[in-house]
């Protein structure tokens, strides 16, 4: 992928995301689960290395560049709120827990990392071709920004992903043991028989390999995060248009996804009105490209940082200062 920027910076961020992904699974080379202490000494640690490389972009480069991948950074790692929140639905409809979601995490985050560059690849190409399609962008950034703020409103029941149309495929074209081996993906055919007898259940078919649950989720993960590709890059995109700094903040953000995950799956009852901050900056971004694209009026990048940040930032104040209340049992 040509990046558009000098290899040095190219250079750089391989080796800083290379050697801190090294560093993440030495750390986490035993199975333990994660502390919510843990969790979030690692996403501080994610957060200082994106701010680090903002400031290299600004001393080596130019304050707009920095501003730019800033803008991207918090942007993709707010909409990865919502994200996060699809993943905690779907481990609960799996039955998986503790450190087996760190696991799934891992190789769903190594999907992402390549699913995005593909994503970015493509949407930066097309990108600019015409004003059309830089309203198009617009029109989906905005469709995302309104579902999302309406989604915040209703109190939607727990979506059952064990029969997502992902798994229905998956168990089409493989057999599935009913069971969580360890932390297998897949067991072999001795090993179903030898768990099928002992503990009295019948295998589906015959086959030298089934599916466990765990790759079930693991695909589920994948899907609804390729899915939500189609959201966040446009957004992303409409930020800035150049393919390194869109790439760059994307993987940042990435990269610290599977800490927040821990991070807000404590936290997320207290962060009520977060996804309406997020919805609002969509619908900012929106507002931003389409405007650009027709020749309104061009927002100063320095401004959307501005926007962005403090949108997010009103959205925890909000959140701190307007709890919601308790629902009592006798209360309708």
């Amino acid at each position: 992928m040509d990046f558009g920027f000098p290899s040095e910076a190219v250079v750089i961020l391989g080796v800083t995301v290379v050697s801190s992904v090294w560093l993440d699974l030495f750390s986490h080379r035993n199975s333990e689960e994660v502390t919510l202490k843990n969790a979030t000494a690692w996403s501080v640690f994610w957060i200082s290395l994106a701010l680090a490389f903002y400031g290299y972009l600004h001393f080596r480069y130019s304050e707009e560049f920095a501003s730019l991948f800033l803008s991207g950074y918090v942007l993709e790692k707010a909409l990865s709120i919502d994200n996060m929140m699809v993943f905690v639905a779907i481990f609960s409809s799996f039955g998986i827990k503790g450190i087996l979601q760190h696991r799934i995490l891992y190789y769903g985050i190594v999907g992402a990392l390549v699913f995005r560059a593909a994503f970015v690849a493509a949407g930066t190409a097309v990108f600019g071709l015409s004003h059309w399609i830089e309203l198009l962008f617009a029109a989906i950034v905005l469709w995302t920004g309104i579902k999302m703020f309406n989604g915040s409103e209703e109190n939607d029941e727990t979506v059952d992903y064990s029969s997502h149309w992902s798994v229905r495929l998956t168990k089409k074209l493989l057999p599935v043991f009913p069971r969580l081996v360890e932390n297998k993906f897949l067991v072999k055919r001795s090993i179903a028989d030898d768990v099928a007898k002992k503990e009295g259940f019948s295998l589906p078919r015959s086959a030298p390999l089934y599916a466990t649950p765990l790759l079930l989720c693991l695909l589920c993960i994948e899907v609804s995060d390729i899915i939500f590709s189609f959201d966040s890059v446009p957004a992303i995109i409409a930020v800035t248009k150049e393919p390194f700094l869109v790439y760059s903040a994307v993987i940042f953000a990435i990269l610290g996804l599977r800490n927040l995950y821990f991070m807000l799956a404590a936290a997320a009852k207290y962060l009520i009105h977060l996804e309406k901050a997020v919805a609002l900056v969509l619908v900012f971004i929106a507002i931003k490209l389409g405007s650009s694209a027709l020749g309104l009026y061009h927002i100063h990048h320095e401004v959307s940082l501005i926007v962005v940040l403090g949108l997010i930032a009103l959205g925890v104040v909000a959140s701190l200062l307007f709890p919601e209340k308790e629902q009592h049992a006798s209360d309708p």
